[in-house]
């Protein structure tokens, strides 16, 4: 990224975190006009969980050394609405959803990239790990670039999994400016910039909201319902709390107390309330059905063979989808969990992705 020869302004979304800060910082550096945005979340009503009023200060802190302006914005009642209730549904439906995706296609790069598009920046920005690439000739005209998503140089660190809702529109005004480093490369570029938050800790929560024990949470939203644990061949091997708690391939936390094992979590029957496990073998599939499509830049011509990642973290598959949204891997899968997403990338470039059915 150049530095500019003309001022321009960029609104850049800071969590308190040390990637945000770093990437308001590296703008500043190039020349942008920078304005540093907190946006308040929805959190949990028990206290001890509500960490935004110390992320909102740490952002504040960074954004003070930075002599940038700041402001809070209050996405708390849309952010429960559009994710933390979209999350309840999905575990509701016996789903295991992806409630990081949703914040992003709906709080980021929805209701953030929106305003501040009404109070005229020119781009906004994220500490997001992932690149962005613009065509050749042009630069930061951002009206006749061409623009893709590519995969973090930190592959360790790439968040491209959570942006597949993205839309090559709304990436012609977005920024990334910390996809080219490694993460040990960020911190001590915040220690070079005195930003007070540059030995903080990754955060390892959901979205915006924290730290969370996901079944203790889901707890106070879903009624336990006793049901019982029956393996493959029909015995009965113990009592659940509620089926919604539990996802597939899950292996820990299952009352199991006569012998064998290990087992794990096979598949769940939502209307009768009961837990099917088995051996690790049988969390293996090939073929799986996709929804809800969608593609950063034009639609590609189906059937076609993508690279496809169905976890955070997990290796790229070989694999072919055909226009009815099934997809077939060329090798097995563990654990696919339907409510998840899986996206699809080609020569690491960010080309979409779905909800596993």
């Amino acid at each position: 990224m150049k530095r500019q020869s003309k001022k321009v302004l960029v609104y850049v979304a800071m969590s308190g975190g040390v990637d945000s800060s770093v990437a308001a910082a590296l703008l500043k550096k190039r020349g942008f006009d920078v304005v540093g945005v907190f946006m308040k979340p929805w959190s949990p009503d028990n206290g001890g969980l509500c960490m935004w009023q110390q992320d909102r200060e740490d952002a504040m802190r960074a954004a003070s050394v930075l002599g940038i302006p700041f402001k809070t914005w209050d996405f708390s009642e849309q952010y429960k609405k559009s994710v933390t209730n979209y999350m309840i549904r999905e575990y509701k439906s016996g789903r295991t959803p992806n409630p990081d995706v949703m914040c992003n296609k709906e709080i980021k790069f929805g209701l953030f990239f929106d305003k501040a598009m009404k109070e005229r920046a020119n781009y906004i920005a994220t500490g997001h790990y992932v690149r962005l690439k613009r065509n050749e000739h042009g630069t930061m005209n951002s009206e006749h670039a061409h623009c893709s998503l590519l995969i973090a140089h930190d592959s360790n660190k790439d968040q491209s999994y959570f942006l597949w809702t993205l839309k090559e529109k709304q990436l012609k005004k977005c920024l990334f400016p910390i996809g080219d480093y490694l993460k040990p490369e960020v911190r001590k570029m915040a220690k070079k910039f005195g930003l007070p938050n540059h030995d903080k800790k990754d955060s390892q929560g959901v979205c915006f909201i924290g730290p969370l024990d996901m079944k203790d949470f889901l707890k106070t939203k879903i009624k336990p319902k006793q049901g019982k644990i029956i393996h493959g061949d029909g015995k009965i091997l113990g009592i659940h709390d509620g089926v919604y708690y539990y996802t597939i391939g899950q292996r820990h936390g299952l009352d199991i107390n006569i012998g064998g094992g290990p087992y794990y979590v096979i598949s769940k029957d939502i209307k009768r309330n009961i837990i099917y496990v088995g051996e690790e073998k049988g969390l293996y599939s090939e073929k799986l059905k996709i929804a809800n499509i969608s593609w950063v830049n034009s639609e590609p011509k189906l059937p076609a063979q993508f690279d496809v990642r169905l976890r955070y973290r997990a290796g790229l598959k070989k694999a072919i989808l055909k226009k009815n949204g099934e997809l077939e891997l060329k090798t097995p899968e563990r654990a696919i969990t339907s409510g998840q997403s899986a996206v699809f990338y080609r020569k690491g470039e960010l080309l979409g992705g779905g909800i596993i059915e």
